[in-house]
């Protein structure tokens, strides 16, 4: 078996998804690269250490556990396989560390970015605390903003950080035109690409500079493990790798060697989430209690246009708007759903249902719908049962209505 990513552009992505990373040399003849764990990397000798030291760039070479080992190094040369142009991967023990480290490797105090106003909450309040505290201002933007995001651009804009779907409502965004504005200004792009993975939406290929991955979801796949990924264009690769050296960032080869696993079989996966997902969303739209439903690959969705001319597919997480109600008949009828699981996250096997209050985490929008949002992140359960389970609920809600 034999990895060459040169060549991985040509193949298609269930093929890269399997083969990518897992050089002879880090397999030695087993099909999973094994889990080398390591702190302490022991030398020769002392002009061996120091020469190694001295190459600056250890890349791929045992130098110190935090520089990685075989496993670490299989699964992000994997991820940057998946992305067509891309330089290199960083990998992070969670999708927030990630960001983090994404944007403070182009972000410097005095500073300021542009970021979507249906970013993910975390990555909101990160704006609003650790980088206020640094000195970097940010400023929110509609999502459907397009390329009038160039009236935006001031002399202290540095990025623009998007994320499409965005999170909670699954605004698509015109990600072309806003990376044809970001390039003509001199501006670095950076997109949370959790929801369609480069499987569905390459984000180097479109032009994007740093494509952020929460592998916690669907990269993992089985809710076991917390990681996180940059992918970079050619460029911005050695910025990302030493900002994140400097922050001590490392993920630990037992959850790399995790979203490994999940990463072989990510297309087999997403193709069935896909699948019941849509089954599901074309259902919600038929039932009068259900005023809307969200999910990018149907009409009624923002940027379903965008949708249509740049993914590749959709994944299983999407959302809808309750016909009316409270927040009390809103609970009574997730509380009575069987085969969702409440919680956060998304992405594994398992379905879950959460209570989604979008306005709370605007600023530049007001997202206004006829009555309270539910999230569905949906499994690889059969589509019938969770049709059936989804239709107990709304009876419970109707109930709750007294209807």
């Amino acid at each position: 078996m034999s990895d060459d990513t040169g060549d991985s552009a040509r193949l298609g992505n269930n093929t890269r998804a399997v083969t990518a990373g897992r050089r002879e040399e880090w397999t030695r003849g087993i099909v999973s690269v094994p889990v080398w764990r390591a702190s302490t990397i022991l030398y020769e000798s002392v002009a061996d250490l120091r020469a190694t030291g001295a190459r600056g760039d250890t890349h791929h070479t045992l130098f110190y556990g935090r520089r990685g080992t075989p496993t670490q190094w299989s699964l992000a040369d994997a991820l940057t396989a998946l992305e067509p142009g891309a330089e290199g991967t960083f990998l992070y023990p969670s999708g927030v560390a990630a960001i983090a480290a994404a944007l403070l490797s182009v972000l410097s105090p005095g500073d300021e970015v542009l970021m979507v106003d249906t970013a993910y909450d975390p990555t909101r309040s990160m704006a609003m605390g650790l980088l206020k505290r640094l000195g970097i201002s940010t400023r929110f933007y509609d999502p459907m903003i397009g390329v009038g995001i160039g009236a935006l651009i001031g002399d202290r804009t540095r990025a623009i950080l998007l994320e499409s779907p965005g999170s909670l409502t699954f605004e698509v965004q015109d990600v072309p035109a806003i990376v044809g504005v970001a390039k003509a200004r001199g501006l670095v792009t950076l997109l949370d690409n959790s929801w369609a993975t480069p499987l569905y939406f390459p984000a180097i290929a479109h032009g994007i500079d740093l494509s952020v991955l929460a592998c916690t979801k669907y990269i993992g796949g089985h809710s076991d493990v917390m990681l996180g990924s940059v992918t970079a264009a050619p460029g911005h690769f050695a910025r990302l790798r030493d900002t994140s050296f400097q922050l001590g960032q490392v993920a630990s080869a037992d959850d790399c060697w995790l979203g490994a696993r999940g990463l072989r079989t990510l297309g087999v996966r997403l193709a069935q989430h896909q699948a019941s997902a849509l089954t599901i969303a074309q259902w919600l739209r038929t039932r009068p209690e259900v005023a809307q439903v969200l999910h990018p690959a149907l009409p009624d969705c923002p940027g379903h246009a965008h949708f249509l001319r740049d993914f590749a597919g959709a994944s299983g997480l999407f959302a809808f708007a309750l016909n009316g109600g409270s927040d009390t008949a809103r609970a009574a009828m997730i509380d009575a759903l069987d085969l969702f699981g409440i919680g956060y996250s998304w992405g594994g096997f398992e379905s879950l249902a959460l209570p989604v209050d979008p306005a709370r985490h605007r600023s530049a929008t007001r997202p206004d719908f006829a009555g309270p949002l539910i999230r569905l992140s949906i499994g690889l359960e059969d589509a019938d049962d969770l049709i059936a389970d989804l239709d107990r609920g709304l009876a419970q809600f109707r109930a709750a209505m007294g209807r």
